[in-house]
């Protein structure tokens, strides 16, 4: 593994943000408890993720993986001549993959994976050298809705870049937060360069809410280790038994919101913050939002903020589109 390391580089600090620590202090203290999403994607966080993308209720991993895999010529020829390629929010990357396979077969590829966790980007870092002999990896361990930050000298100005966006992490956002992330994306691309965006498509109830709420648990486990991060690292007192997964699509909004329920009226200190929080039978922590995107959707985002969309391609089943954006 030592000749790996050579070409392994990460980045930590890139994002001056609220850490852990602030974040769950002020989400937990609010009218409407929350706790980022980014949390979810510690080790045993991103652990649980990967057994969620293999249940059969969760469709959107297999439908963005038979996308990549029968369209990577395409993608990657109208990509033009890539020798950098960028994942925001890149996790274990597995379907980056079906990628770097084709990329790395006649040139030398520098992958600069953005993620929160320092220690997934080393893992998954380290196991890419691995597998690819000619790939480099200067990983940022960074907010990746702030790419103009995490990116922040890491982009030759004189080499074409693919930014990669999959798995609907966009879902995560809200249109405000979308719009700014890529406003600041399109800051530090030159207009040549391109970005692969994953999105999920909107469809009836009855295929949303089973892909987050599968009768195996696997998500449920996924949403409570959230509290079990807070016992372990803020010396929180959250007894997981006292809390239930929720997760519901909300038509009008056209998004899965995930929540944690509090079963009983109770009080859960954390020692490290200082603080009590209290709640009530019923009251909630909202813990995810998973905006569901059509076209239209998609192509106005593209258009305020500098990008227009240049090919869509979508599974067999129509649920997941994978959508290619240039610099106007």
């Amino acid at each position: 593994m030592s000749y790996a390391r050579e070409r392994f580089t990460l980045r930590k600090g890139a994002d001056d943000g609220p850490g852990f620590a602030e974040d769950i202090r002020r989400g937990l203290s609010a009218v409407q408890k929350s706790i980022p999403p980014r949390y979810f994607y510690d080790s045993l966080g991103s652990a649980l993720f990967e057994a969620i993308c293999h249940l059969p209720e969760y469709y959107l991993t297999r439908s963005e993986w038979e996308i990549l895999e029968g369209f990577r010529p395409a993608i990657l020829e109208m990509a033009g001549a890539v020798s950098h390629v960028v994942e925001l929010g890149s996790g274990s990357g597995r379907k980056t993959r079906l990628l770097l396979d084709e990329l790395t077969r006649d040139s030398a590829i520098r992958y600069i994976p953005v993620d929160v966790d320092a220690s997934v980007l080393d893992s998954s870092g380290q196991a890419l050298l691995v597998e690819y002999p000619t790939l480099t990896v200067t990983a940022s361990a960074a907010d990746f809705r702030r790419p103009a930050r995490a990116l922040r000298g890491l982009l030759d100005g004189s080499t074409r870049t693919l930014v990669l966006f999959l798995g609907s992490t966009i879902g995560n956002l809200d249109r405000d937060e979308a719009i700014m992330l890529f406003r600041e994306l399109r800051s530090v691309l030159k207009p040549e360069d391109t970005v692969l965006l994953g999105a999920d498509l909107r469809k009836s109830k009855s295929v949303l809410e089973p892909a987050y709420d599968d009768r195996l648990g696997v998500t449920a486990a996924f949403n409570l280790n959230l509290l079990l991060r807070i016992n372990r690292e803020l010396g929180g007192h959250f007894d997981l038994e006292a809390f239930a997964h929720r997760a519901a699509y909300d038509e009008n909004r056209g998004r899965i919101e995930m929540h944690l329920v509090s079963i009983r009226e109770q009080s859960v200190r954390i020692d490290d913050l200082g603080m009590e929080v209290n709640f009530n039978e019923g009251e909630t922590i909202h813990t995810e939002n998973s905006y569901k995107y059509d076209e239209e959707t998609v192509g106005s985002i593209a258009a305020v903020t500098g990008f227009e969309v240049t090919q869509r391609w979508t599974d067999s089943r129509g649920l997941f589109a994978d959508v290619l954006l240039t610099g106007r």
